[in-house]
């Protein structure tokens, strides 16, 4: 524990790499964020159910689960940065597609828009099956938790700035063609820099195992790893969860509900809900960053524990009714919630050596969670707080998979493994 505590964020000889793939963490934290303001501007532009909206992000997120194993195929041969160019790449018609898809009207144009959504979410796969595993790698194996991050902070700032803006132009009457112009516009852009930069490219010399480029046995020996299958179990239900509180957030403080049998109004306007969701979602990049430093000197499946704990008891405080308190709690969760992500993704990769491309492509399948927000737009119509069964249930899987990895660390320190 000692040589953790001493050793750096990064190697000085990967600075200028870890800054570049930071930005990637940026660009993919916006977009992700745009979906949940998508979500109810479709609500209110073409007249349809929150059931039907969810199809923004049932669409984005099935290319994770469809496109995350080609994605570390195509890393695995060509390696990261070739990875990040052709994700970029993606991600920016993707985007572009958003005009001639507005060229439509009615159904058909909620149903272009929904194909440049599964372009862009392709492209969103390969960016993030590439630079999550990268980052973790950028420096010494102690810190990989503490640098995942560090970048994962970026994509918190990504987030909050996209719903106080683009929900803000929207919720106003703007265009949605707008924002997805300039994002596709920028995001060329970088991946035209990205071509003309070298990346190092990691190499393994695990004890034990085959390097990554072998593909014989590859997959059965990644699922061997019992950590590494609990912590997909963990990453996928943490996806679930966040993906469906994002996705619902404004739903929940804009829609009307029942105390003492009178229908009352929301907490608040679709405009001041984007707001305080990107207030949320500053706490969000708050909580990533103040992981960050902790985790330099407490270990992260311990900080994981009492993450969970706590958002098991801010989930538990909304089922008391919707209030000014559920808001707080629900904005509570965000703080705590925010370092699951990358702690579980690099704790699932601890030991994997060789095999972390292709256990890193298996874990980027688990935004498919997304997907889940469909049962919650159902759940929702039928009473406004059962949808946080879900994300409370998520939480609870979480604290076991980090209970279950600090107990295992505490006993292979004992046994000398």
């Amino acid at each position: 524990m000692d040589n953790e505590k001493k050793a750096g964020l990064t190697y000085r000889r990967y600075v200028v790499p870890f800054l570049l793939i930071t930005v990637l963490f940026f660009l993919w934290g916006f977009a992700r964020a745009i979906l949940d303001v998508l979500n109810k501007h479709f609500q209110d532009s073409f007249h349809i159910s929150i059931a039907q909206s969810a199809f923004v992000q049932v669409t984005t997120y099935l290319a994770y689960f469809l496109m995350a194993l080609p994605a570390g195929m195509f890393i695995n041969r060509f390696g990261y940065r070739k990875g990040v160019v052709f994700g970029l790449a993606l991600f920016g018609i993707g985007a572009l597609l958003f005009i001639p898809g507005a060229s439509f009207s009615g159904q058909i144009m909620f149903f272009a828009f929904l194909v440049a959504l599964f372009i862009l979410g392709s492209g969103l796969t390969f960016l993030e099956t590439a630079a999550n595993p990268y980052a973790t790698e950028l420096g010494p194996a102690a810190t990989a938790t503490s640098r995942l991050n560090l970048s994962q902070t970026f994509n918190g700032l990504g987030s909050c700035l996209a719903p106080a803006v683009v929900g803000g132009y929207l919720f106003r009457g703007g265009d949605v063609v707008y924002p997805y112009l300039i994002l596709g516009i920028t995001v060329l852009i970088i991946a035209l820099v990205f071509s003309r930069v070298q990346l190092p490219e990691i190499k393994h010399n695990s004890a034990g195992e085959e390097p990554d480029n072998i593909r014989s046995g590859r997959m059965r020996k990644v699922w061997r790893h019992k950590i590494f299958v609990f912590g997909l179990i963990a990453l996928l239900v943490y996806e679930i969860a966040e993906i469906s509180i994002n996705s619902y957030f404004i739903n929940f403080t804009t829609m009307p509900h029942i105390i003492d049998g009178e229908i009352r109004a929301g907490l608040m306007s679709p405009v001041r809900a984007s707001v305080w969701l990107s207030a949320a979602l500053l706490l969000f990049m708050l909580g990533r960053f103040i992981g960050s430093i902790v985790m330099t000197f407490v270990k992260a499946e311990r900080v994981l524990l009492v993450c969970a704990l706590c958002c098991i008891i801010c989930i538990g405080t909304i089922f008391l009714g919707p209030s000014n308190t559920a808001v707080y709690a629900l904005m509570g969760n965000y703080l705590f919630e925010a370092i699951m992500f990358p702690t579980i993704f690099s704790l699932a990769l601890r030991g994997m050596g060789g095999l972390t491309k292709t256990a890193s492509s298996i874990l980027m399948m688990t935004p498919v969670g997304g997907c889940f927000f469909l049962l919650t737009g159902y759940i929702a119509e039928a009473h406004m707080l059962l949808p946080f069964v879900v994300p409370f249930m998520a939480y609870i899987v979480i604290f076991l998979f980090a209970y279950t990895v600090l107990c295992r660390k505490g006993l292979a320190n004992v046994t000398g493994e």
